[in-house]
């Protein structure tokens, strides 16, 4: 019979998505709520899909910013949570102008946090599931069946690779102490 131990802590990371300038703003509020940020990654041209774009306009940009530091993956509900309010106030009459979903990496995958339901994602608790989104296999992070076209790109696959160096310096770090 196996024995339920304490989760490994993981590195938390923000997937924000908007126009620029909505991207400093929520870079800012994050830094407030989660403290500064390790590492950001490039600002990319988000052109995968125009589902957000009714709701937020076109020219959307991406970018993942990293608080520094690591957490139990059993906090991703409760940090989604936390961003969902972040995007209410930055809303304008009830439309979102920032996307802000957070997510953890450890050395063998990438989750993220979101609000809808799909058979391959698993609820956690107060209205949040997690998605397995990419897979550390054969030196590299891979996609899934199910993984989001833009999480698919090699420009992607080099952040979280970059982001996978710097987590297992601060695991180490860890064990060490």
């Amino acid at each position: 019979m196996g024995r339920a131990k304490k989760a490994k802590r993981v590195k938390l990371f923000f997937a924000l998505l908007g126009r620029p300038d909505f991207i400093e703003r929520g870079r800012g509020m994050l830094a407030e709520r989660f403290g500064p940020e390790e590492m950001a990654g490039p600002v990319w041209d988000f052109q995968n899909t125009d589902y957000y774009q009714r709701e937020m306009g076109g020219r959307l940009k991406r970018q993942f910013v990293v608080p520094t530091g690591m957490i139990d993956p059993g906090e991703l509900a409760k940090t989604k949570i936390v961003t969902n309010k972040l995007e209410d106030e930055l809303a304008k009459a009830g439309r979102r102008r920032l996307n802000i979903d957070p997510g953890y990496l450890n050395d063998n995958k990438v989750v993220l946090a979101t609000t809808k339901d799909y058979a391959h994602r698993l609820y956690l608790g107060q209205g949040i599931y997690a998605e397995l989104t990419l897979m550390f296999r054969r030196g590299a992070y891979q996609p899934l069946e199910h993984t989001y076209p833009d999480y698919r790109s090699e420009e992607y696959g080099c952040f979280f690779s970059e982001l996978r160096r710097a987590f297992l310096v601060a695991r180490d770090k860890e064990s060490r102490r």
